[in-house]
């Protein structure tokens, strides 16, 4: 049985990307032709903020723990108007003995100057996630907050209080946290508008004429850890065999040598299923030709899961190379060393990822050349609930090996053409007595035209990644998930969405029905066409 999943899941993988390469190769001559001139876009002022949090644990009750659990966050906070913001974010643990506690959840917030450079902070975050389930149970997470911040044209930095509440587990902290963010603009038009070529006669005469566009590259990552020195398993065991991880990592840079990214990863194999990561860092570009670029970074950010009780907060350096496969298409290779800064965990790493080149939002420069043609490329953000019925469990706090798992799922889309689209997720649980479960997924989704009036769509998505975290049974981690649903839009650019799917174990006894229900953001973003 294990060798014929391992085979599907194989001919799933090298059928996912010929189909990802045939589309990307064929799919831009189904884009119409119009003038740049006629494109109205919004711009939108975000902030990509990074937080820091003490948290009080329950020593108490559970007397081995260290008293405070130290821990970090990133959030990308989209703006709806001149002070009020809905977005997303992470948080994680990088001190004290909780390394692998990770959440995932939505926030919307208040953000109101109350004098030229004072503002006034208020969110609401809810979201899952956790690490040991003793202590989150469920998993579902929500942390209030109110503060003040000091903010300029560049920066803004201030404190909060927060109140920590894992509501259905024994983490509940009042804490005063502190947050730096980093103001960002989003150009993007109407969804309406995607799927068309521009060209760039008469830019003087648009409102694109001051918007620098920004290169980006996306990429999926398959990384090979090696530990070495006293690494250890969670059961105190050495930690010597290799780990095979798999991830997403976005790119933008500044200029042509230097960018800034994020990347994340879970693992498939050489530990039960649970171990992720999370980091942000720089790159830089020392030497730059026509088709190969050497790419070096370093990465801060947290580590854990299945391994020995520690910190979290990991610092990973790499150096790679980039060689061009084509205008959209790189291939990546890199190495490099894998280090808990307050723990055992060290390995060397190798590893390489295929990145989809971009250069979105904007043009190329302010006297953009005739011969530059532009096209506004579909873009989706998606929130769900998704619920996995009778899901079967290695271990539970409560002796029973099936549970109904509840999770909160973000997921973007990235249209290919009107009707085929990439799709990447990820989820966390928060009900079902599995705190500290997860999955990562990409994919690939088909769409039918929009119809009866253009109110309705169907579509069928088939995802690949990892899953795993609290006693689920997924193995070393390997799933498959099809879906098939429908869109029901209230607007060109939101849609409650809803589908049902099967989520499939590879090498564990997961094989559980789901159906999810949300809400779709679609929009238009401008794209560089080579």
């Amino acid at each position: 049985m294990n060798y014929t999943r391992s085979r599907l899941v194989k001919s799933l993988h090298l059928s996912c990307i010929g189909l990802i390469v045939l589309l990307l190769t064929h799919s831009t001559n189904l884009f119409s032709q119009d003038s740049l001139t006629t494109l109205k876009v919004n711009q939108l002022n975000n902030n990509i903020r990074i937080g820091f949090i003490p948290v009080k644990m329950p020593t108490d009750k559970f007397t081995h723990l260290k008293p405070t659990m130290g821990t970090a966050s990133l959030h990308y906070q989209a703006s709806i108007n001149n002070w009020l913001y809905g977005g997303a974010a992470m948080y994680a643990a990088i001190t004290g003995d909780q390394g692998g506690l990770f959440t995932l959840g939505v926030e919307v917030g208040i953000n109101k100057k109350v004098s030229k450079h004072i503002s006034l902070n208020s969110s609401f975050h809810f979201g899952g996630g956790g690490g040991y389930r003793s202590l989150v149970n469920h998993g579902g997470f929500i942390n209030p907050a109110v503060g003040l911040g000091y903010t300029t044209d560049k920066f803004s930095f201030g404190t909060q209080y927060n109140f920590i509440n894992f509501y259905s587990g024994s983490i509940k902290s009042n804490s005063i946290g502190f947050f730096i963010s980093i103001p960002t603009t989003m150009c993007i038009a109407s969804y309406q508008n995607a799927h068309t070529n521009y060209t760039v006669k008469g830019l003087e005469n648009t409102s694109f004429r001051n918007k620098a566009g920004k290169h980006n590259k996306q990429q999926a990552r398959f990384d090979f850890l090696f530990p070495v020195g006293d690494s250890r398993k969670d059961n105190g065991e050495e930690l010597n065999n290799t780990l095979y991880t798999i991830g997403f990592e976005y790119q933008q840079y500044s200029n042509e040598k230097l960018f800034f990214y994020a990347h994340t990863d879970a693992i498939y194999k050489g530990l039960r299923a649970g171990f992720m990561d999370l980091f942000v860092g720089i790159g830089y570009v020392p030497i730059k030709t026509n088709g190969l670029d050497v790419i070096t970074k370093v990465g801060v950010g947290a580590a854990g899961g299945r391994i020995a009780p520690e910190g979290g907060a990991t610092i990973y350096p790499s150096l790679g190379l980039d060689w061009q496969l084509s205008n959209k298409l790189s291939l990546n290779i890199h190495s490099g060393y894998y280090r808990a800064l307050a723990g055992k965990l060290a390995a060397y790493t190798a590893g390489f990822g295929i990145q989809f080149n971009n250069f979105t939002g904007g043009v190329m420069s302010e006297s953009s050349k005739e011969n530059i043609t532009y096209k506004t490329q579909g873009i989706t953000v998606s929130t769900e609930n998704q619920t996995y019925f009778s899901v079967n469990k290695t271990d539970d706090l409560e002796d029973i090996l099936v549970a109904d798992l509840n999770l909160l799922a973000l997921g973007v889309h990235f249209e290919l053409s009107p009707n085929a689209y990439l799709l990447g997720e990820a989820g966390f649980a928060y009900g079902g007595r599995s705190g500290g479960y997860a999955h990562g997924i990409v994919g690939l989704g088909l769409q039918t035209n929009r119809l009866i009036n253009e109110r309705l769509n169907g579509f069928v998505t088939i995802g690949t990644g990892a899953a795993g975290g609290a006693g689920v049974d997924t193995g070393e981690g390997v799933i498959v998930r099809p879906t098939a649903g429908i869109n029901i839009y209230l607007s060109k650019g939101i849609a409650i969405t809803s589908s049902i799917g099967r989520l499939i174990a590879a090498f564990g006894n997961v094989n559980a029905t789901n159906i999810n229900i949300g809400l779709n953001l679609n929009f238009a973003s401008l794209m560089v066409k080579h």
